[in-house]
């Protein structure tokens, strides 16, 4: 006698059991993405012992012909969700997409670039604070402050030393984590050097280490074939050094560097050497 279940029931069984799996995925989604939860499940994660909270700070701002102007926006988030699974009790806050990029009247800086979006350094570092203070209220114990953008690191540091004198008191603290920014500009830099690439080449703003590091994270935001095809750009159209080499393989020793260094330096942070004060940890560079 077969005691099998007939096969339209053996069907509609394997149906509940796999709309009952896509279920719970959906009831405990596995974002770090402040953005991606509901406020009962940022909540639960708090209570969990998810307390550390990584605002990326990116910026919209021209990054010559080949690259999109949302370049820093695209790779903070990419790089702030690795270091946050790194972290394993860490979430990553929305971006702050709007900071300071020079003057408009007259214009300065990026300014002079279609496209570039700048406020006040007044209003950014008040949005910081504001931010952060929103998710100390909700219980998150470690608000840490990373920028993808060389422009505005001292604001970084600054807004983090005014919360922690605000909360001396409290057990929240923040940590500006200059490693970030500074494994972009030691650390990548090297590396490209020991792969025979120049100082020139590799270029301050848009050139052969930027191009690389963004054709690693998001290849959607360069023009590749234009690139390929182009003269040498330069300062006039917003370049400084030579991307027509970049390759995602070389922008991927830039994503290792920025990943460890940042991860360590966050953690040595919250948990500073013992005798050493929070406010001190966090303000070490790297």
């Amino acid at each position: 006698m077969n005691r099998g279940l007939p096969a339209g029931r053996m069907a509609l069984l394997l149906f509940a059991v796999l709309c009952f799996a896509g279920s719970a995925a959906a009831q405990a989604p596995g974002s770090v993405f402040v953005e991606d939860l509901t406020w009962t499940e940022l909540r639960d994660a708090v209570t969990s012992g998810k307390t550390t909270i990584i605002i990326p700070v990116g910026g919209v701002e021209q990054s010559g012909p080949y690259m999109a102007l949302g370049k820093h926006n695209v790779r903070v988030r990419i790089l702030s969700e690795m270091i946050a699974r790194n972290l394993g009790n860490a979430l990553v806050a929305p971006i702050v997409a709007y900071v300071p990029e020079g003057d408009l009247d007259p214009p300065t800086g990026h300014m002079r670039f279609a496209g570039t979006i700048s406020i006040p350094t007044s209003i950014f570092r008040e949005t910081l604070r504001a931010a952060a203070r929103s998710f100390q209220l909700h219980g998150f114990k470690d608000v840490v402050l990373i920028g993808d953008h060389g422009g505005y690191q001292s604001d970084l540091k600054q807004v983090a030393d005014d919360l922690n004198r605000a909360w001396a008191k409290t057990p929240a603290r923040a940590h500006y984590i200059a490693a970030y920014y500074g494994a972009t500009q030691i650390a990548y830099v090297a590396a490209l050097r020991r792969q025979g690439y120049s100082t020139a080449e590799i270029g301050a703003h848009a050139g052969l280490a930027d191009t690389s590091l963004m054709l690693a994270l998001d290849p959607r935001l360069v023009r590749s074939e234009r690139l390929r095809r182009a003269a040498q750009p330069g300062p006039a159209q917003g370049v400084l050094g030579d991307p027509r080499r970049s390759t995602a393989a070389l922008g991927q020793l830039g994503v290792r560097e920025i990943v460890r260094q940042t991860t360590l330096a966050i953690k040595a942070d919250i948990q500073p050497p013992k005798g050493m004060p929070h406010r001190v940890a966090a303000a070490r560079k790297p």
